[in-house]
């Protein structure tokens, strides 16, 4: 290990980003099969607004509703 590093300092972006990607990779092999869009939203903690898809289109009406 190197003396000379600072070990008080961090890029807490790139440990966010590297938790993230650790999420994903754990559901990933969850399952036998790619994940939706929807399942790594979910993974993710992506939430999208009412009424619209993940990919910000209106989400075709529920006729159940």
């Amino acid at each position: 290990m190197r003396e000379d590093v600072d070990h008080r300092i961090h890029d807490a972006v790139a440990l966010d980003e590297i938790d993230l990607v650790a999420d994903v990779l754990s559901a990933v092999a969850a399952v036998d099969r790619p994940l939706t869009d929807d399942e790594i939203d979910a993974v993710l903690g992506l939430r999208h607004p009412r009424g619209t898809s993940p990919d910000g289109q209106a989400a075709p009406s529920d006729p159940a509703s």
